[in-house]
């Protein structure tokens, strides 16, 4: 039977929120998939955007190519947390960064689901 457990984002510091600094590929690193093929991370990501225009999100999921690996969002501007990322799953040692189309003015929280194979 697997087992679940919160864990924070690994690009996070103590759960705080992870400034998107980066404006192109590769983004800001926001969390690596647990490094096996048996374990998965059931990743969950908002964003909230300081900024007061609207601004581009690119999720790099997994890889840097377009399309293939990029998510994209425009958050709108000096508003809540939007959703980015409803509980979508990776693992094995897969990157998932983040680029803006201003530097510092988005924020991403989130917390990833571990479900341990047992």
């Amino acid at each position: 039977m697997a087992t679940f457990s919160k864990q924070k984002l690994s690009g996070s510091t103590n759960g705080k929120a992870i400034k998107v600094a980066a404006t192109a590929t590769a983004g800001t690193t926001i969390h690596t998939a647990p490094a096996n093929e048996t374990d998965w991370d059931e990743v969950w990501l908002w964003c909230v955007n300081s900024s007061a225009v609207d601004v581009k999100l690119t999720i790099e999921w997994g890889e840097a190519s377009a399309p293939d690996g990029n998510i994209e969002k425009t958050i709108p501007a000096e508003s809540g947390l939007y959703c980015v990322i409803p509980g979508l799953i990776i693992q094995n040692s897969l990157v998932v960064k983040a680029f803006a189309g201003t530097a510092d003015v988005l924020m991403i929280h989130g917390f990833v689901n571990r479900i341990a194979a047992a």
